[in-house]
């Protein structure tokens, strides 16, 4: 496959929306604990964040970062990762068949994202959990204080609200191997009450829905519409997962799968 590009200075379709090189952290393999996170490594500052990581990441320039993931936080409980350190309980992760030990929880990914300069996008889990996780979640994270979920994040050291304005409705749940996997119908309802909720808290809010997790899925692209059907006036995007890599060493071909991306 041959692949032709030409470039003029002067031409342009559209302007980009700067949000689309983003990028997002899952407790996966290395990407946390050994990633960004390492008390004993050289570069690590007070906090145990790698500074060697947050540098190459300010350089990526990556306007949001979301959070936790990924498979991962389809059976994870945000309150496993809150509160003492030495309190917190040793999971078993479902997703990727590991143990979580829960050192790094929103708090903390809070102030990663404030020390590499980007924003946090956090994700709620509709696999496992659900609506009343969602909407605590939510006041923990956002609300000044003066509640239970609010004064308890200030009791464990973040007195000022972490203002999260962008927010995923689960994580891939048209995929079978997801925990807590739904049809397209079970989840667009789900989806629908989850995003009333959390508009009843802030109506500011910016909330994406699960859409395919890849073109060749056998619901695709049914799901999407099921699922807009759904929730279509209570969501502002939907989200479209595709991954490629270049396992054939063919750059000019990986570079042109773009065009399966539009399509």
């Amino acid at each position: 496959m041959k692949a032709n590009v030409i470039v003029h200075r002067d031409f342009r379709v559209a302007n980009i929306d700067p949000r689309l090189y983003s990028s997002f952290l899952e407790h996966l393999g290395r990407a946390v604990y050994g990633g960004i996170y390492e008390p004993g490594h050289p570069t690590a500052d007070a906090d145990g964040f790698r500074r060697d990581v947050i540098d190459l990441v300010q350089q990526l320039d990556t306007p949001y970062c979301r959070y936790p993931g990924g498979n991962f936080v389809s059976a994870y409980d945000w309150q496993d990762g809150i509160g003492p350190r030495s309190e917190r309980p040793v999971r078993l992760d479902l997703a990727w068949r590991t143990r979580e030990s829960n050192q790094i929880g929103v708090n903390e990914f809070v102030d990663w994202c404030k020390k590499a300069k980007t924003e946090p996008m956090l994700a709620v889990n509709l696999g496992s959990r659900g609506l009343d996780s969602a909407r605590n979640f939510l006041e923990y994270c956002n609300h000044p204080s003066g509640t239970y979920w609010s004064d308890l994040r200030r009791k464990h050291g973040w007195e000022a609200p972490h203002n999260v304005k962008l927010w995923c409705l689960g994580n891939e749940m048209d995929g079978p191997w997801q925990v807590g996997h739904k049809s397209a119908h079970e989840y667009g309802r789900l989806a629908d009450e989850t995003a009333k909720a959390m508009r009843n808290f802030d109506k500011s809010l910016e909330l994406v829905v699960c859409g395919s997790s890849h073109s060749d899925m056998k619901t695709y692209p049914d799901w999407e519409a099921q699922v807009l059907d759904e929730c279509y006036d209570s969501a502002d995007y939907i989200s479209l997962h595709m991954y490629f890599a270049n396992r054939e060493k063919n750059t000019l071909n990986y570079l042109a799968r773009t065009t399966k991306l539009d399509r």
